[in-house]
């Protein structure tokens, strides 16, 4: 897949008064952070961004033209109108070649678990890891193939394999996906409800013995 490339105009004027004539404009007001932590106010092409960052990840990273300079940056935060949809502003979290960074990644599952052929209920607790590794080796997303997954067995963050130029922060203990029985559970829940009963049973009966003495 090829890096998604947004062109972009700095932005002098702020306000609501200028964000609401930018988005008249058909344009996205916006902000692209810096490591250094400087800020630079933007904007760009509302169809373009729309388009451009449709079926990316958080992860992606993306690339930002303002005034012809060029960022490499996350799409660190987006704010939507919550009558139509319409994103009304966008936060960019620049990326500098060469520096480690940390990202969140989502997991992407492949295949049928053969341990739901089998009676069992599949799960799939953690959609996402942290890792640290150079931008150029950071992936959109990390597949994960549950096929060969069976009843009662379970996929940890440990089990993912990954290039040596990423690093796992995530706990490897984590699980990322599990078959089990639902007539475990299901046998499980019964034994503590006859338990409750037997206890709320026996409550009474405790309290009568105690009047009558």
């Amino acid at each position: 897949m090829s890096q998604v490339v947004l062109k972009a105009k700095n932005r002098q004027d702020h306000g609501s008064t200028a964000a609401r004539k930018i988005r008249r404009d058909g344009r996205i007001p916006g902000v692209l952070y810096g490591r250094a932590g400087k800020a630079v106010s933007i904007d760009l092409d509302a169809l373009e961004f729309a388009t451009g960052v449709k079926g990316i990840s958080e992860s992606t990273i993306v690339k930002v033209e303002v005034d012809g300079k060029s960022y490499d940056a996350f799409v660190k935060d987006t704010q939507r109108s919550i009558l139509n949809g319409k994103v009304l502003h966008v936060d960019f979290y620049e990326v500098e070649s060469g520096v480690t960074l940390r990202a969140r990644v989502s997991i992407q599952l492949k295949g049928n678990a053969v341990g739901i052929r089998d009676g069992g209920v599949f799960e799939f607790p953690l959609h996402e890891i942290e890792v640290e590794c150079l931008p150029k080796d950071l992936p959109e997303r990390i597949e994960v193939d549950v096929t060969e997954l069976g009843v009662n067995q379970a996929i940890h963050v440990r089990d993912i394999a990954l290039p040596d130029t990423i690093r796992v922060i995530s706990s490897l203990d984590q699980v990322v996906a599990l078959v089990k029985y639902a007539k475990e559970d299901k046998a499980e829940a019964a034994a503590e409800e006859e338990a409750a009963a037997a206890g709320a049973a026996a409550a009474p009966a405790e309290g009568a013995k105690d009047a009558k003495a």
